[in-house]
């Protein structure tokens, strides 16, 4: 793959490829100043009988991710740039135990029978039954229950 153009999802030529660190494709690109960013291999396919490789990543994000400074690549910036788990802290609800309060984990109907307000279902049902009582947000007036 080394020495490979590079051609992003936008259909631009960004450069070539120079070698790997670790889960990462390092790509060189420019003229006069060249730099060297490293995309994860997830967005990278070789095709070796062009010997291109394509990137399932516009051009503009590939020059806005960390760039490569000689040294060892920040692999966290890097995952966290292109959206990986890897780049970011395991979430506090993980394993077993209770979810947070305000956790996005839990479904608006969780929410609801925690709170202890009635579910959309419940009053859905409610309102089919006629039951028209005050309490219920949906139900403001009056209503003759269907036949």
């Amino acid at each position: 793959m080394e020495g490979y153009d590079v051609i992003t999802s936008d259909e631009h030529k960004l450069g070539h490829v120079v070698g790997t660190i670790g889960d990462n494709v390092v790509i060189e690109h420019g003229t006069l100043r060249k730099t060297k960013h490293a995309v994860p291999k997830t967005f990278v396919h070789a095709d070796d009988g062009e010997q291109v490789v394509r990137l399932t990543v516009s051009k503009e994000f590939v020059e806005e991710s960390p760039k490569l400074n000689g040294g060892e690549p920040d692999e966290r910036a890097i995952a966290e740039h292109y959206g990986l788990a890897e780049g970011y802290d395991e979430p506090e609800t993980l394993g077993d135990g209770e979810l947070l309060r305000d956790d996005p984990a839990w479904s608006a109907e969780e929410q609801e029978l925690r709170t202890g307000v009635p579910t959309a279902e419940q009053e859905r049902l409610r309102a089919r039954e006629g039951d028209v009582t005050p309490e219920s947000p949906g139900l403001l007036g009056e209503r003759t229950p269907r036949r």
